[in-house]
């Protein structure tokens, strides 16, 4: 992998916001902060086009963030005002939050995956109640006290629950509404339902979001009943996203960088390991919850020292690993509650 936004990188690692940069003709990158966040900031795209401009995931909603990107855009010769669109690769609030103003304050539309339109969390969470939350998290053995505490309170969730709705749907294939780039949508599901990439293949540019980042894997995780096999949608997404391996990527976090092939593959290197781990701290354990998993596994900053949310996202990745281990044959989950996860006789 080679960084390519050699400024980004400096920014990165003295901890300070990167420049509003112009990326390619008419394609500007404009750094938003994320308030009490260690990614810090999103990174907007913005493109220029005859009749004003789209940008591609606004940022957090903040007075921070508003003034961010209302002097980004200026530096790049547009007002707020002049936004006619905006693309939401995913619905996390830091890259859909200041969706909503820019279509307040300028009438912009707004378009998404229609499964990232129906993951909203005002659609998720409408009926799932902080009691039914803490259900699901005993059930996953999460000991009372903590499931309490981590169980979802709609009145905290109050900014998520107001995110602004799409007025457009935007399908894997579909050419944005621009003039002068020919940028087109690539389905990448997996970090969520409807997560999308854009590729310009004219500039040689590939926006990917989350979903490939230069140093952080995104978290995959499984927060609820019907979640499927998110891991397996992510590896596959890996393997389509590998076939833009001459493009520059462009993420909405860090640093711009070349080789999506190889980051693709070290990504998928690392689940692999995940995976092993899991199926390790299952032999070492016998039948076990997902609590009881995470718990022995190797985090970054330690299981200690992972508290609130922190330790509810990482039984959600815990959570896809074994859901994914489920779906390829390799483990089984007990229906009885808690559920307790075996490794099946026979198999890898």
């Amino acid at each position: 992998m080679i960084v390519t936004g050699t400024a980004q990188q400096r920014a990165w690692r003295e901890r300070v916001l990167p420049p509003v940069e112009p990326v390619r003709p008419g394609v500007w990158s404009v750094p938003v902060p994320i308030p009490h966040s260690p990614l810090r900031y999103t990174i907007c795209y913005v493109f220029l086009d005859d009749t004003g401009a789209v940008v591609v995931d606004p940022g957090w909603d903040t007075p921070e963030g508003r003034a961010a990107l209302t002097a980004g855009l200026r530096v790049a010769g547009v007002g707020v005002g002049d936004v006619t669109g905006v693309v939401v690769t995913h619905v996390h609030p830091d890259h859909h939050g200041l969706s909503g103003w820019l279509r307040e304050t300028g009438g912009a539309w707004i378009g998404m995956h229609p499964a990232e339109a129906r993951s909203l969390p005002a659609r998720v969470w409408r009926n799932r109640t902080p009691a039914t939350d803490r259900a699901w998290l005993l059930r996953h053995g999460v000991p009372a006290a903590d499931a309490a505490a981590l169980a979802a309170d709609q009145g905290r969730m109050a900014h998520l629950l107001g995110m602004a709705e799409p007025d457009r749907a935007i399908e894997d294939g579909d050419r944005l509404p621009l003039a002068r780039h020919d940028v087109r949508a690539v389905w990448t599901p997996g970090h969520t339902p409807g997560h999308l990439c854009l590729h310009d293949a004219n500039a040689g540019i590939l926006l990917t979001g989350d979903h490939l980042l230069p140093r952080i894997s995104p978290n995959i995780g499984v927060h609820g009943g019907a979640d499927g096999d998110p891991l397996g949608d992510y590896l596959a997404s890996l393997e389509q996203t590998a076939k833009f391996a001459a493009d520059e990527a462009l993420p909405a976090h860090e640093y711009r960088f070349r080789g999506v092939d190889d980051r693709a593959a070290a990504l998928v290197r690392h689940h692999d390991e995940r995976g092993e781990e899991i199926l390790r701290a299952i032999g070492t354990l016998g039948p076990a919850t997902a609590w009881e998993i995470a718990a022995e596994l190797t985090w970054s900053r330690g299981w200690a020292s992972l508290q609130g949310m922190l330790r509810r996202m990482a039984l959600a990745e815990t959570l896809a690993h074994l859901h994914h281990l489920a779906a390829t044959g390799v483990v089984r989950g007990s229906e009885a509650a808690p559920t307790r996860w075996s490794h099946l006789p026979g198999t890898g």
